[in-house]
């Protein structure tokens, strides 16, 4: 038997508006200031059994290349927008399902997103290596000219623009909601921005590469293996699991967590999966420890977090989808290659990456168009925008400290913590892998209480992650409270139930901004679409 999920009050939805035109009038183009739209179809979509509602599917492009979809209720519609992004290195347009607001199958929101600019070319990305255009549009253009296209197709559509608008995403889509927000303050109303690849430049051209490079034998094959994974993390999880006070099988906080891998070294001169080489025990150190440069400074604001080890699965060892490549070589090796130098200029690769400064900085002319770094969110907050920023402890991909350092950054240049709340809220999810996913809690979206947030005034003071068991049912239900307040088992009843727990301060307070060599990146703010 599954356990409940704790109610959470829905977001009422207001009076339906019903469309003033009909589906296949919007099939026209659109000239709008610096976004020129072409609807190029507009159909009715088919029934689907009932699972979502009716709605206009329209199909389109701003130029020159931005890619879109829409989908346009055609019964249900309250009049709110949801925009999503996109994650990587973009390419495609997401699946677009509707999500749940409160509405009738979702419908009471219109929905939209973008291939920011290109066709993905598989496992080459070579869409970037000489077109600038395509590249501004990925790196900080493409989020905001749908935002503009779709605001103005809704209004043909429905006889009047949305009433409030959002934008949710992950990942790249994470970064793009910080970029909205500290770009185009006046495109959405409220933001939520997940795991966000902000610090994109040093992300993917140094901790990518390095994550590649720490794990791989001169001989190309990998130093820590695949089957290795499980008994390295099952021995942090159990070494670190009552740190927090509870004995629940999850880390609620890595950086309260200690484990030396030599705990789990094997016996000299024997090599099995239950334990790690000398050699695997020295490169999972080095994982936890994050990259430096020769002279000790750190080159990126994050390291492999205590409890990601399952993670580390096709992220830093091979993966089969990526012709036996791992996912950081391959993020790392396409940026290198055709993305993070100015066209014209000397490249890089995997191969031929050296983790030095001077490489550091040889990233900023380019990377700085696509970083969401600036702290300076002044015209949002004014403007009346509600931000929320979350990230999952166990991500392997993008680690989260580099989430909660920015945080505590924007906090201190906007009056402190409680001022920054008002408007700004992170929530840190214990155990959670990249995006979704993970050994305990694998499940997140504070979409509804955005909603709330920006309707009601009524700033969310926590928000239910859950965990599913192989069936699916919800094994596990957590409440994530805005940080640094941290869930706290009240002495009664199940441990896997949200309602037996409630908010507390952090048993051993930490200073959460890092010390590295692209602080001052966070000073450089990037271009913006005319």
């Amino acid at each position: 038997m599954g356990t409940p999920i704790p109610a959470v009050a829905a977001a009422a939805p207001g009076p339906v508006i019903e469309p003033v035109r009909q589906c296949g009038d919007l099939e026209q183009r659109f000239d709008l200031p610096g976004a020129t739209t072409h609807v190029t179809s507009a159909k009715e979509a088919k029934e689907n059994d009932q699972s979502e509602p009716k709605h206009c599917d329209v199909h389109g492009y701003v130029e020159p290349a931005v890619q879109f979809q829409l989908r346009l209720p055609l019964q249900t519609f309250t009049g709110r927008y949801v925009q999503h992004g996109c994650g990587g290195f973009c390419g495609r347009i997401t699946e677009l399902p509707f999500p749940d607001c409160g509405g009738d199958l979702g419908g009471d929101v219109a929905i939209g997103a973008t291939d920011d600019g290109h066709v993905s070319q598989g496992l080459e990305e070579q869409w970037a290596a000489n077109n600038q255009a395509a590249r501004n549009d990925y790196f900080y253009r493409a989020p905001h000219v749908l935002s503009v296209a779709a605001k103005r197709i809704i209004t043909e559509f429905y006889g009047a623009p949305p009433k409030r608008s959002y934008f949710s995403s992950c990942s790249n889509g994470g970064r793009e909601g910080l970029l909205l927000a500290q770009r185009y303050p006046h495109d959405f109303d409220g933001i939520i921005a997940g795991a966000p690849a902000h610090v994109m430049g040093p992300l993917f051209g140094v901790y990518a590469p390095w994550l590649a490079r720490t794990n791989t034998a001169a001989n190309g094959e990998p130093i820590i293996t695949s089957d290795k994974l499980p008994a390295l993390h099952k021995a942090v999880v159990a070494a670190c699991d009552r740190h927090d006070g509870l004995a629940d099988g999850q880390i609620d906080d890595p950086r309260a967590c200690r484990f030396d891998p030599v705990q789990v070294q094997c016996p000299a001169g024997t090599d099995q999966p239950h334990c790690l080489t000398p050699r695997q025990v020295a490169i999972a150190r080095a994982l936890y420890a994050g990259p430096t440069d020769p002279n000790g400074r750190r080159l990126y604001p994050g390291w492999q977090t205590h409890g990601s080890e399952l993670g580390w699965d096709g992220i830093i060892t091979p993966s089969a989808g990526l012709g036996g490549n791992s996912f950081a070589a391959w993020l790392g090796d396409n940026y290198l290659k055709y993305v993070g130098f100015p066209i014209g200029t000397p490249h890089s690769s995997l191969a031929e990456a050296s983790f030095t400064a001077a490489e550091f900085h040889r990233l900023t002319a380019e990377g700085v168009k696509g970083n969401a770094m600036s702290l300076d969110l002044r015209a949002f907050r004014r403007a009346g925008g509600k931000l929320i920023l979350w990230h999952g402890w166990a991500d392997p991909q993008l680690p989260a400290t580099a989430t909660v350092d920015y945080y505590q950054r924007l906090s201190q240049d906007n009056g402190g913590l409680r001022e920054t709340q008002r408007w700004a809220r992170l929530f840190m999810v214990p155990t959670m892998s990249h995006c979704g996913g993970g050994y305990r809690l694998s499940e997140f979206d504070p979409l509804r209480e955005l909603v709330t947030w920006v309707e009601r005034g009524a700033a969310p003071d926590r928000v239910i992650a859950v965990g599913r068991d192989a069936q699916g049912a919800v094994s596990r239900s957590r409440p994530v409270f805005p940080h640094p307040l941290v869930a706290a088992y009240d002495g009664t009843g199940s441990i896997d139930h949200a309602d037996n727990f409630v908010p507390a301060p952090p048993r051993r307070p930490s200073s959460d901004t890092i010390r590295w060599i692209g602080s001052h990146l966070h000073e450089l703010p990037g271009p913006v679409a005319p």
